[in-house]
Formats: structure tokens, sequence, C-alpha cells
């Protein structure tokens, strides 16, 4: 199955990103240049929706806590919502869940429960 990463602006700040497909090492590199690129025209929000992310493995996790590190660098966050069987289970048993504030069904990070 192929990867893409897709995004959109929010309407109270921030970028959207939407990931479809299996988040691995052939296609970590797309979401890296894609955070890349928003954080060089200044974001610093970014919202990851996973609910088309069928696969993940190390390296896609390992591309979620560099995003997140890069943009709290910058004073920002990046939170993960929607993920559904193993993606979620990867999610649960790395503690990634924890460290990014996960919230299955909560696509507004700026909410009490996301913060």
């Amino acid at each position: 199955m192929t990867f893409t990463v897709t995004h959109a602006e929010r309407d109270d700040g921030g970028v959207c990103l939407r990931l479809v497909g299996e988040l691995d090492l052939s296609s970590a590199g797309a979401l890296n240049t894609e955070i890349d690129r928003l954080a060089a025209n200044g974001e610093r929000h970014l919202l990851l929706d996973l609910t088309g992310l069928t696969f993940c493995d190390s390296t896609g996790i390992a591309a979620f806590v560099r995003g997140d590190n890069l943009a709290a660098a910058r004073g920002g966050w990046l939170r993960l919502y929607g993920a559904t069987g193993r993606v979620d289970r990867v999610l649960q048993i790395t503690g990634l869940a924890d460290v990014l504030r996960y919230q299955p069904d909560t696509a507004d990070p700026r909410s009490p429960s996301a913060r």
C-alpha cells in the first residue's frame, strides 16, 4: 500500500496532516520532509490524523518523536489522533500515546484533555 501525507490549515491555527497507508522505512522520509517544510514556514502546532494509517513501524514512531521535538523547540507541539487497530496498539505499547498526549477520538488538541 502506498503512503500519502496531505495537509490542511486549521481555522484555529496550526496544521492538520492526514496520513494514509503504511508508515515505514520507505515512507517516513515523506512525513519528515512535510514536517520540515511546515516548520520552515513557521508552523509550530501540528495535528496528525491517523485514521487512514494502516501500519506504523519504528521509523514511523521516530518520525512522530522527531516532529514533536522540532515543534517543541519552537514553542509548539505535535499531537496524534484517530489511530485504530495495530497503529493504536503500537502507540500504546511504545508509550508514545502518553508522551504525545494521544487521544484516540479527540481531534481538538487544545481541549483540556489534550494539553
